[in-house]
């Protein structure tokens, strides 16, 4: 009994089994790199949001060019207290300008620094 071995075609099998794993490593990791990148971009944007609503708060208001109140400056304007921010924060939250994530972190910002 002569016994045949396909020594070339354990070869392809084991070889393409390995490129098809290789090529699906890959994949996921290319997949986690965009979730991870994206994942960043919304956390970049939060932040910027939450900065501009904070600067809009705290901006003073601007007197349309009138300079009757000069004796007033920045210390002259209340500092609006942390419930009028916080009723703020919710109504922006309620109308959609705020998702549930920039609610929180805004909100958890706002009670830190008190």
């Amino acid at each position: 009994m002569f016994m045949r071995r396909r020594p070339l075609l354990r070869a392809a099998v084991i070889g393409g089994g390995a490129y098809v794993a290789g090529k699906k490593s890959a994949q996921r990791s290319a997949e986690q790199a965009t979730e991870q990148q994206q994942a960043q971009q919304q956390e970049d944007e939060q932040n910027q949001r939450i900065t501009s609503l904070e600067q809009q708060q705290h901006a003073p208001p601007t007197d349309g060019g009138q300079s009757g109140q000069e004796g007033q400056g920045p210390a002259g304007v209340p500092k609006p207290s942390m419930l009028d921010q916080l009723n703020q924060l919710n109504q922006l939250h309620n109308q959609g300008a705020l998702s549930e994530a920039e609610f929180t972190a805004a909100k958890a910002k706002l009670l830190g620094s008190a």
